[in-house]
């Protein structure tokens, strides 16, 4: 016998669901619908937000995690302070920090039709 232990939270519908699709899973039955995918696009941003995160991690530069994963060649030698690709690295860094701090957490919590 197993025992579950749900805390009556925020997170208690989400919680309870998981629960359920667990004891399903652990029952040999099926655990029901599939969860919503992610889109190619969001399973690509989150890719290269942890990317970024490790790269900083590292101790790297922006710049340098650019390079690594954009390519070198899509970097200017000059303007690099004002380009697209600079404010799209720190803000993928930014979003690796949040999904590291436990935001990862909102891709159980997408909506999810009404049931």
């Amino acid at each position: 016998m197993l025992i579950l232990e749900l805390p009556l939270d925020a997170e208690f519908d989400v919680r309870s669901r998981a629960a359920h699709r667990l004891w399903s899973a652990l029952g040999g039955r099926r655990p029901g619908p599939p969860l919503p995918a992610l889109s190619a696009q969001r399973r690509q941003r989150i890719t290269l937000a942890i990317r970024a995160l490790d790269g900083q991690a590292e101790g790297n530069s922006y710049r340098a995690i650019a390079e690594a994963l954009f390519g070198k060649s899509r970097i200017p030698d000059h303007a690099w302070k004002t380009h697209d690709l600079r404010n799209r690295t720190i803000r993928l860094v930014q979003s690796g920090l949040a999904l590291m701090r436990g935001s990862y957490r909102a891709l159980l919590r997408r909506s999810r039709p009404k049931q």
